[in-house]
């Protein structure tokens, strides 16, 4: 069975930034996950003491602080400097990004609309920084049901899908005079899902390696499911399992931008032993 890596896939210039200030920044705590992979934080945590905290609230006594790549609200980061812990930004240039145009947009008197999942850290971290009337859309049904001012401005998490994306500028286009649209989804992620959707029209089965939190990730694996129908996503690879792998002849395996090459390696390496 040949073993074919996508294109492009894993760490994204975000995420190699992030673990290179972790990495420097030793016996701090990261408010949050630093990155969806929780191979990669075990060994942050067993070789530099870089703790995760879940809670702002466990934050009291600290003293350094990381700020995740998604960013936190930003009444929190105001609480970490309240405090006087030494903060350490690892946000992602790619999500400040949407942040300071939710807090400009707002100021100039837009509604804000921010297209991603409103439970993931990215988009709680942007929505604090629109001042009033921000809205978080998953769908055209979600945008049917608000109501809005003469002007909006539209932000997308940047691990969306542009198609999907597109979709909600469409709508609001056709009906509303002025909105003003910033394209936040960022470039690793376009050319991640470009090369995964290229492999897995080819592949007979693909591994999409990542956290299964990560919504890079989880985009990745929708999109080889929609071509390959023997697609898995797995964290590392002890969840391999032989018989996806009978009467296959090419495996193609991508990974998320949080996913470090030492634990592609591994499972490529536990792929290559197994015999079909």
């Amino acid at each position: 069975m040949q073993i074919k890596l996508a294109k492009s896939y894993g760490f994204c210039f975000g995420v190699k930034r992030a673990i290179k200030i972790a990495e420097n920044s030793k016996n701090a705590s990261t408010i949050g996950p630093l990155i969806h992979n929780n191979e990669e934080i075990t060994r942050l945590k067993e070789n530099f003491n870089v703790t995760t905290l879940h809670d702002i609230a466990e934050a009291k006594g600290i003293k350094k602080a990381i700020i995740r790549t998604h960013g936190i609200p930003k009444d929190d980061l105001k609480l970490l400097k309240e405090e006087n812990i030494d903060v350490v930004d690892a946000t992602c240039p790619y999500v400040t990004k949407p942040q300071q145009i939710c807090e400009q947009m707002s100021k100039e008197g837009y509604d804000i609309v921010i297209f991603g999942d409103s439970s993931h850290p990215e988009v709680r971290g942007v929505k604090s920084y629109a001042i009033d009337k921000a809205h978080v859309v998953l769908n055209v049904e979600d945008l049917e049901k608000l109501s809005f001012s003469s002007k909006i401005a539209v932000v997308s998490q940047t691990t969306r899908k542009i198609d999907e994306f597109l979709k909600i500028v469409n709508y609001l286009v056709s009906r509303h005079k002025e909105v003003r649209v910033f394209n936040t989804i960022c470039n690793a992620t376009f050319e991640n899902q470009d090369a995964a959707r290229e492999l897995a029209k080819e592949a007979d089965v693909m591994i999409v390696i990542g956290g299964k939190n990560s919504s890079n990730t989880k985009q990745l694996y929708a999109i080889s499911q929609e071509y390959c129908n023997h697609s898995y996503l797995i964290e590392s690879e002890k969840e391999l399992k032989k018989e996806w792998f009978f009467d296959k002849q090419l495996c193609g395996i991508t990974a998320g931008a949080s996913t470090p090459d030492w634990i592609i390696e591994k499972i490529i390496g536990k792929i290559s032993e197994i015999k079909v």
